[in-house]
Formats: structure tokens, sequence, C-alpha cells
């Protein structure tokens, strides 16, 4: 005669343990070693996809803006002002000598014949306002922005080639990084200001420096460089 069955609730689930059948059973007579195998898959996929979602970009994306052209108002705050953005990837050192080696241009260039000055994505620059840079005049809108490296200097380049959001070889309408890059598309080609710093950046970084109503200097910094070019905001 077998022992009268227990019935207990786990979890929300009725499960029935027999002496005639061994092994729990969930409603309906369901085995538990059946279900357990699927419990295990679906969390290990569960965890990989969460590893998936936690995988950190190692070059993550940038963005500096500054605001110029408006008052301040007693009321309303700044009013009135137009915006200046420069989109980027942020690559990092991580222990590399960035500028010291023979071949460093053709390392940051990474094939292509000038540098993209950042990663991934093609460097862009927005403008709400016109610019003046070296009495070259920018009317708003964007435009994407290259580096030409040399031993002895660099340009800094506007360009009116779009960007791709992401790289597609099929497309010869815009351009990823600064692949397929050509002149022709040239707004601005000028020679920048190069620094060395006291301190070494990690982390790449544009950034807008000694800001005044009209005029502004827009910086790169890695490593122990900074190359910069000033400019004045022209009238709409």
């Amino acid at each position: 005669m077998p022992v009268a069955d227990a019935r207990r609730t786990t979890e929300g689930f009725s499960v029935l343990y027999s002496s005639s059948c061994p092994g729990w059973k969930i409603n309906g007579g369901h085995s538990v070693k059946g279900i357990i195998p699927a419990v295990t898959l679906g969390l290990l996929f569960f965890g990989l996809t969460l590893g998936a979602q936690e995988r950190r970009v190692l070059s993550p994306a940038g963005h500096s803006a500054v605001q110029v052209g408006g008052i301040y108002d007693v009321q309303y705050g700044y009013v009135g002002g137009k915006w200046i953005d420069i989109y980027y990837g942020r690559p990092i050192k991580r222990g590399r000598d960035l500028f010291g080696p023979p071949d460093w241009i053709e390392m940051l260039n990474d094939g292509a014949d000038v540098w993209r000055a950042g990663a991934n994505q093609s460097t862009r620059l927005v403008t709400e306002m016109p610019l003046l840079i070296n009495n070259t005049r920018i009317p708003p809108g964007e435009y994407t922005v290259f580096i030409e490296l040399s031993n002895e200097n660099w340009s800094f380049i506007v360009s009116t080639w779009p960007a791709m959001e992401r790289y597609d070889y099929e497309r010869k309408d815009a351009l990823f990084g600064a692949y397929d890059y050509t002149p022709d598309r040239d707004v601005l080609r000028t020679t920048m200001q190069v620094d060395d710093l006291p301190h070494a950046f990690d982390q790449l970084s544009w950034q807008f420096i000694d800001m005044s109503q009209n005029s502004g200097t827009l910086a790169l910094f890695w490593s122990t460089k900074m190359a910069s070019i000033p400019f004045t905001v022209g009238e709409q």
C-alpha cells in the first residue's frame, strides 16, 4: 500500500510526490526531470545575452558642444544662442606609444590617406552659425573633419563628404572613418598648432577652449599632444 501522496507548493506550482511513483511532479503529472534541462538552457541563454549586453565598446562615441551668440536674460537665462557641435569616436591609448614610432602616421591613418581624428564613424562638425577659419567662411551645416598628419605639421580638413552611420562597402556617396576620402570635397585645409602637454590624455577628446561670444578654439587632446585651430563666429 503506497504512502499517502504529499502535496506541496513551490514558486506558484503545485508539486506532488508519490511513493508509488518516485520523483516530484508538477500539476498534470509532468516530471520535473524533463523540465530541469529546459530551465538550465534558459538560464544559460540568459547569461550569454546579459554578457553580450554588458560588453564595453572599445572606442565609445564622444560629443562636445558650445553655444555662442546669445545674451543672458534675468528671467529666461541664456537666450538666442546658436550651437556648434563635434561628434567623434574616443579611442583609448592603452599603453601605446602613439607619436613616437617611425610609422606612427600609418598606424593612426589605419589604411586611409588621412586620419579620422577619432575612431569608428567619421568625425563630424555641426554648426548653426557661420564659422571663419583662417579667412575661410564655413556656412552653417554638417561637415566631416579629418587631419592630414606629417612630422612637420598637421593640417585641419573640413569636408562636405557625408558620414556613414555604419560601414557599407557598396556605398560610394559617403565615408566611414577616413576610408576612400578624396580632397575634392574639401571646404578648408589649414595648418593646426600642435603643442606638447605636461600630462597625457589616455582617451582622445575634442574640446572647445578659450571661448568668447564670437570666437574660440577647437582642440584635439590625445596622449601628450594638443592640436588646435582658432575660429571666429560669423554673421548669419
